[in-house]
């Protein structure tokens, strides 16, 4: 059986860069060893299955090519806005059912959002053996992080450690151990590391990143949703950012570069964060066929 597969650039800066994903439509009649086994094929860090749903605009899984994950922002990003420009849904808000509930999307002009839900931290005395070893699996001394800025475990749907660093120099020189950070993501349960530094290449941003994500077979991917959210609250709560719209970047300093830009909106009440949306453009860039 051949199926199609389209690969969709999401978190594009500009006209160009931006994370690609696959996505495949009409998945209804795939069964789960077949969704990875399309994943492991396409090879891109996820690839997102869209099927009908009696509860949401659509179902949509994700996979990468070693296992079925709860939530991808850049995956869903590109299947909304496929979606869109072929007319298959209307803008305004609509949903996706996942395995892990429902959430809340919106699409509005040539950008799709999707919901995330209020922050839960863990933060990481220098102390900690944890906060030692994700130093370490980097290659880094305590000295290189920014200033007030502790390691921090934060979940906004999924976990990530957010680390900030002072140099944009030293996050561009990072050289990750990957077994390290492998063998941490899985005691923590963890999507990967999210390494930030205030430094932007365009001005009116509000972080540079870089993410590392070993355990799902990606050692570093070029726009991360899931993790643009977690890092916009981190700014917000640890580092008193009074803001609530975040662009971060993410991609620029990847080998070889491609620059992405995530839009994050949270939605506050009476100070404290309650939700918020992730989001971006994206593109299409080709079709692929895929043999099962």
């Amino acid at each position: 059986m051949q199926l199609k597969v389209q690969i969709v650039n999401a978190f594009i800066d500009g006209a160009s860069g931006g994370n690609p994903a696959g996505v495949v439509l009409q998945a209804d009649g795939l069964t789960t060893e077949q969704k990875l086994a399309v994943a492991q094929q396409v090879g891109l860090s996820e690839t997102a299955f869209v099927s009908a749903s009696d509860v949401a605009t659509i179902k949509l899984e994700f996979f990468t090519p070693t296992r079925q994950i709860a939530h991808c922002g850049h995956a869903t990003i590109a299947t909304f806005s496929l979606l869109r420009q072929l007319n298959h849904v209307p803008a305004g808000q609509l949903s996706k059912e996942t395995i892990d509930g429902l959430r809340e999307i919106i699409v509005a002009d040539d950008q799709a959002f999707m919901q995330q839900l209020a922050p839960r931290y863990q933060q990481f005395e220098l102390s900690d053996p944890i906060a030692q070893q994700a130093l370490e699996s980097l290659n880094l001394g305590s000295d290189a992080l920014l200033s007030g800025s502790l390691p921090t475990l934060v979940n906004t749907g999924n976990s990530f450690l957010i680390i900030g660093l002072a140099s944009e120099q030293t996050l561009a020189e990072l050289q990750p151990n990957f077994a390290q950070i492998q063998q941490i993501s899985e005691q923590l349960d963890l999507i990967g590391y999210y390494v930030f530094t205030p430094a932007t290449k365009q001005q009116g941003r509000s972080a540079g990143t870089r993410m590392f994500a070993p355990r799902y077979g990606i050692r570093e991917e070029a726009g991360t949703g899931m993790a643009a959210g977690p890092l916009a609250c981190y700014l917000y709560d640890k580092l008193g950012l009074q803001q609530t719209s975040f662009l971060i970047e993410q991609g620029w300093l990847m080998q070889p570069a491609s620059p992405s830009v995530i839009e994050v909106q949270l939605k506050l009440a009476d100070g404290a964060i309650q939700s918020l949306l992730a989001g971006g453009r994206a593109k299409v860039m080709q079709t692929l066929e895929v043999e099962l």
